[in-house]
């Protein structure tokens, strides 16, 4: 039997946030070392890549877009504490470190998904890079020269239009993968069904998901700003609160 979907009002996102930050308040540890080996893993990459712009950009690019399915251990802890069980550490990580390797079709559709969104991300720093160099009078090969040349660009609203093609490409990626990761999670579905339940999503409530969509870029930007730290609390929260989005958009079955 399949439940109907609640109506979800455009303040709802706030409502997801407050629910995954009660889920990591009584679960902390899986969140808690799954933000800090993001936030170390990234503070490695930027070491090793950050006078090579392009590949800094494409390994970050590529880490927002897979950073959902990584998550998947804390849709899974968020689930098992709806369900009432113990929400201790030895159990919870238990939980988290199945979902984290995961068997079977369920571990193929995963990585059938991850692997899309990584295509995608490599897409748009191609275009990006495409743009740039087209578009900029001197060659972008750090992230300083980014800043200079296009960031500040006196002419051209260089920056202005890069940000508004990310944002073309980006919508169908968010629009896509929203409910879609966790329902993989969930449910035995094929990954064209999860997509399409995503859609379905997004389309019938606009209002709701541009505000989750613009919290989720918020948070992650503002976790990249505080040098990376702010990524160890505000990755989990973002995921235990997308568990939460995915409960209250996709109905219900017994």
């Amino acid at each position: 039997m399949t439940h109907p979907m609640p109506e979800l009002t455009p303040l709802q996102p706030l409502r997801w946030l407050a629910l995954g930050a009660r889920d990591l308040v009584r679960a902390p540890w899986p969140g808690l070392s799954h933000g800090l080996t993001l936030a170390l893993f990234g503070a490695f990459v930027f070491g090793l890549l950050h006078e090579r712009f392009w590949a800094l950009a494409g390994a970050f690019s590529g880490f927002l877009l897979v950073a959902p399915v990584l998550a998947t251990g804390l849709y899974a802890v968020s689930r098992a504490l709806e369900r009432g069980e113990d929400h201790g550490l030895a159990h919870t990580m238990r939980v988290a470190i199945a979902a984290w390797w995961p068997r079977g079709p369920q571990a193929r559709r995963l990585m059938s998904f991850g692997a899309l969104l990584a295509l995608a991300g490599t897409g748009w720093v191609m275009t990006s890079a495409a743009f740039v160099t087209g578009f900029t009078p001197a060659p972008v090969d750090s992230p300083a020269d980014f800043v200079r040349h296009v960031v500040l660009a006196e002419k051209g609203l260089v920056f202005e239009t890069w940000v508004l093609l990310g944002g073309a490409l980006a919508a169908p990626i968010f629009a896509s993968s929203v409910v879609a990761i966790p329902m993989l999670l969930d449910r035995p579905v094929a990954v064209w069904d999860a997509v399409l339940a995503s859609w379905r999503v997004v389309l019938a409530h606009p209002v709701p998901m541009a505000l989750w969509a613009f919290l989720v870029m918020a948070l992650t930007a503002l976790g990249m700003a505080t040098l990376l730290v702010g990524l160890v609390p505000l990755v989990p929260l973002v995921a235990h609160a997308s568990w939460h989005c995915y409960r209250d958009c996709v109905p219900r079955e017994d």
